[in-house]
């Protein structure tokens, strides 16, 4: 006697994955993220063609961290400095482009050491001081 299960077991197709959808979700989220950057990135994927400007001058800036710690050790872009050789490379800075200078004091640091700091930036001639703080 013959047995039809075998019949029936016979004929199915063997299973196969479908890549074609697959790649179209990827080249969704592709399209999805270069969007989201390009919108993250100020001004990317523009071109832009400028006006000419005879007094047109470039601007030489340079940003620079000055980090202070609790015991009022001094670091510029994170290396150990002392404070008249950060006043001295902060002039040799100020020389060749304009330099604004954040200072970034540790939570515990007095309001004294905050003010010294200052005001060794400001003695290397740079008025452009401002206060590194955490968002809430």
């Amino acid at each position: 006697m013959r047995n039809h299960r075998a019949h029936y077991f016979g004929n199915e197709e063997k299973p196969r994955i479908e890549i074609i959808p697959m790649i179209d979700i990827m080249m969704f989220l592709l399209v999805f993220f270069m969007l989201v950057m390009l919108k993250m990135i100020q001004g990317t994927g523009l071109k832009l063609e400028l006006p000419q400007s005879s007094t047109a001058t470039q601007l030489n800036t340079v940003d620079v961290t000055v980090g202070v710690e609790k015991d009022g050790e001094l670091h510029l872009d994170r290396n150990d400095i002392s404070a008249p050789q950060l006043t001295a490379r902060l002039k040799d800075m100020e020389a060749t482009k304009q330099v604004n200078v954040t200072i970034a004091g540790d939570k515990g640091v007095e309001y004294e050491t905050i003010i010294k700091t200052m005001d060794l930036v400001r003695s290397a001639g740079i008025g452009s001081v401002a206060l590194a703080t955490d968002a809430q």
